[in-house]
C-alpha cells in the first residue's frame, strides 16, 4: 500500500478509561493500513489518562476538553481537529482487528454512493457473539442492532446495506459530513449514530456493513445503565421528530406513537427497577425538548432526496 491512499483518521472518545486505551491503541497501531491518524479526545477525566498518553503515546493526537462534553461533544471535536478522508468513532473499550482499517477503506473503495460503514462488532469476551452487524430502525419507529446476543454462525457473512453504523465503530466519508453535518449535541449520549444515519439516509448517503471489519468490543463497559436508560427514552423521540418523515408519519404515525406509549407502559411497570424510572424520565424529557428538537426538523428534511419507496424498502419490519 502506497501513501497516495486516503488518510483514515480515528476518533476515540474518553472520561476515565486509562485501564482500557492501552489495548485500543495498540491494536491501532498495528494497522496493515499505512496512512492512520489516530485522534482521543479527553471529556475532563481524573483517572490519569491525559499522562498515560502524553507519556506512552505521543504519536496520538491528544484533545483535551475542559469539561465532560459526552459521546456527541467529544466526537464532534475531534471531527473538527481530523484531516483525514474518512473519519472513524471508535470507543476506547475496544480492540480492532490488524486489517480492520484496511478493509473499511476497501469497502469505501468499492463502494462510492457510501457514506458510512459499519463493522462487524463482536463481544470482547465472547468473541463468537455478536453486539452489532449495523443498526436497522422499523417502519413503527424502533432502533435496534442487527444479531445483538447471537452467535456469530456465518448469518452475517455477506456486504449488505443497512440503516447505519453503531457509533461504537462507525466510519464516515469526510464528504457526507459536510454535506449533513456532524452529531448533534444535544443528544450528548445514545441514539447520535441513528439520528446521523436518518439525516444521511434522507440526503441519499447509503451504509454499508462489511464482515471483513471486525472490532471486538467490551459492551457497556464506559457507559450504559441508568444513564443509558434516560437517554435511550429521550433521544428515541429527539429521533422521531427531526427526522421521520411526514409522508410516513401519515401512513405509520399510529404504529409510531402506540410503540412508544408501549415502551411508557413497560417503564410503568417496572417502576420499581432504576433503569425502568430513568427511561420514563427520559420519555417525559424528550416531550419537553420536542420544539427544539421540531425547529430542527425544517433543516433536515430540506436536504431529504430520496422517496417514500425507497425509505419503505429501508426500514425493517415492527418488531412486533
Amino acid at each position: 500500500m502506497s501513501d497516495t491512499q486516503p488518510l483514515f483518521s480515528v476518533i476515540i472518545p474518553n472520561w476515565n478509561g486509562k485501564h482500557f486505551l492501552p489495548t485500543c491503541l495498540d491494536a491501532l497501531k498495528a494497522q496493515t493500513y499505512p496512512r492512520v491518524e489516530v485522534i482521543v479526545v479527553d471529556n475532563a477525566s481524573t483517572d490519569g489518562s491525559q499522562a498515560l498518553l502524553k507519556t506512552d503515546y505521543p504519536w496520538v493526537k491528544l484533545v483535551e476538553l475542559p469539561a465532560n462534553r459526552g459521546f456527541t461533544g467529544a466526537c464532534n471535536a475531534g471531527i473538527r481537529a481530523a484531516t483525514g478522508d474518512y473519519i472513524a468513532l471508535l470507543n476506547n473499550d475496544t480492540e480492532v482487528a490488524p486489517d480492520w482499517v484496511a478493509a473499511v477503506a476497501d469497502t469505501f473503495e468499492r463502494y462510492p454512493d457510501a457514506g458510512s460503514v459499519a463493522s462487524k462488532m463482536l463481544l470482547f469476551d465472547r468473541r463468537d457473539t455478536f453486539h452489532t452487524a449495523g443498526d436497522y430502525f422499523t417502519l413503527d419507529g424502533r432502533a435496534g442492532n442487527r444479531g445483538v446476543w447471537q452467535k456469530d454462525e456465518g448469518q452475517y457473512d455477506r456486504e449488505e446495506y443497512v440503516f447505519s453504523a453503531c457509533g461504537g465503530s462507525a466510519v464516515y466519508r469526510r464528504a457526507m459530513l459536510d454535506d449533513i453535518g456532524l452529531l448533534d449535541d444535544d443528544f450528548f449520549f445514545s441514539g447520535e449514530d441513528v439520528d446521523l444515519g436518518w439525516r444521511a439516509q434522507l440526503a441519499g448517503w447509503r451504509c454499508l456493513y462489511t464482515p471483513r471489519a471486525i472490532v471486538y468490543h467490551h459492551l457497556s463497559a464506559t457507559g450504559g445503565g441508568v444513564t443509558a436508560s434516560y437517554y435511550d427514552g429521550r433521544n428515541l423521540i429527539y429521533i422521531l421528530a427531526k427526522n421521520y418523515p411526514g409522508d410516513l408519519w401519515r401512513k405509520y404515525g399510529r404504529r409510531v406513537l402506540l410503540a412508544q406509549a408501549r415502551l411508557a407502559l413497560e417503564a410503568l411497570r417496572a417502576w420499581r427497577g432504576q433503569a425502568a424510572r430513568a427511561r420514563l424520565k427520559g420519555m417525559i424529557a424528550g416531550i419537553v425538548g420536542l420544539p427544539r428538537m421540531l425547529a430542527k426538523r425544517r433543516a433536515v428534511q430540506a436536504n431529504r432526496r430520496v422517496s417514500m419507496d425507497y425509505l419503505e424498502q429501508l426500514l425493517s419490519a415492527p418488531e412486533r
